[in-house]
C-alpha cells in the first residue's frame, strides 16, 4: 500500500502541473500572438529562411477564413472542436486509399500547429486532443482562426495569410478576392508540394469546388448567417436520426 502511494504522489504531481502549465499556456496564446512553431523552425532549418507577417483578423479579407473553413472544415463554427463525421469518414476512406487522409478540424489543426511536435503516434494524437479541448474552452472561433491564419503553412517556407497573399499574389492579405482565397485554400492539404503562386490544373478546379461550398456555406462569421446555418445542421440531424430509426 505504502509503495503504491510512493508511485501515485510523483505521477499526480505531474500531471497537476501539466494541467496547470498547459492551461496557462493557452490561456497567455489567448491574448498573445504565438512567437513560433515546430514547423516554422524545422523549414527554417531546410530553406534557411521563412516568410511569415502576423496580422489581425480584421487585416485579412474576410473571404480567406470563408474559403479555408468550406474547404477544411464546414461546421468549424458549429462544431466543439472535433468532427467524427469527418474522422468516420476518413478512417472508410484510408481503408481502400493508399494516401492517408485525417479528419482534423481546423481547431485540431491549430492545436497541432501552435502547441505540438511534428510526427504521428497515439501520443501525440491525445496531446492534440487536448490542447483542442483547451483552445476551444479558452478562446473563441474568431481567436482560433486568427490563430490559424498565422501559423498555418502555405507554402514551402510561406506561413500565415499575409505571406501567402505577398508571395501568391503581391497584395495585401486584406486585398484577396474570393478567387484568391480559394486558390490559398487550395493548395492547403500540400502546401509545399502545391504552389499557389502557379497553381496546377488541379488546383484550379479544386478553387472552382472551394467557391461553389463558399456560396453553399455562407458567410457564417456573420451571427445571422450561423444561426440560420445551425438551424439547418439541427434539421439534417433530426431527419437522419429518424432514418436510423426506420432502419
Amino acid at each position: 500500500m505504502i509503495h503504491l502511494r510512493n508511485i501515485f504522489r510523483p505521477v499526480a504531481a505531474i500531471l497537476f502541473w501539466f494541467v496547470m502549465i498547459s492551461v496557462l499556456w493557452v490561456g497567455l496564446l489567448g491574448i498573445v500572438d504565438p512567437p513560433v512553431t515546430w514547423v516554422m523552425a524545422d523549414q527554417h532549418r531546410a530553406e534557411g529562411r521563412i516568410s511569415r507577417t502576423q496580422v489581425d483578423l480584421e487585416e485579412i479579407a474576410r473571404s480567406l477564413p470563408l474559403a479555408i473553413i468550406s474547404a477544411e472544415d464546414q461546421r468549424f463554427m458549429t462544431h466543439n472542436g472535433f468532427s467524427w463525421a469527418a474522422m468516420r469518414k476518413a478512417m472508410e476512406g484510408n481503408k481502400t486509399s493508399k494516401r492517408i487522409k485525417g479528419g482534423s478540424t481546423i481547431s485540431q489543426q491549430t492545436a497541432k500547429n501552435v502547441f505540438l511536435y511534428p510526427g504521428r503516434n497515439y501520443f501525440r494524437k491525445g496531446l492534440e486532443a487536448w490542447f483542442t479541448v483547451l483552445i476551444e474552452a479558452c478562446w473563441t472561433k474568431e481567436r482560433i482562426l486568427e490563430v490559424y491564419l498565422n501559423v498555418a503553412e502555405m507554402g514551402k517556407g510561406v506561413f500565415g495569410a499575409e505571406a501567402a497573399a505577398q508571395h501568391c499574389f503581391g497584395r495585401p492579405a486584406i486585398a484577396l478576392t474570393s478567387s484568391q482565397a480559394a486558390v490559398i485554400a487550395a493548395t492547403l492539404p500540400a502546401p509545399r508540394r502545391f504552389n499557389c503562386a502557379r497553381p496546377s490544373g488541379y488546383i484550379q478546379g479544386r478553387k472552382q469546388w472551394i467557391l461553389r461550398q463558399m456560396r453553399n456555406v455562407g458567410d457564417v462569421l456573420d451571427p445571422e448567417v450561423l444561426r440560420k446555418r445551425k438551424e439547418k445542421i439541427r434539421k439534417e440531424e433530426e431527419r437522419k436520426a429518424a432514418r436510423s430509426k426506420r432502419k
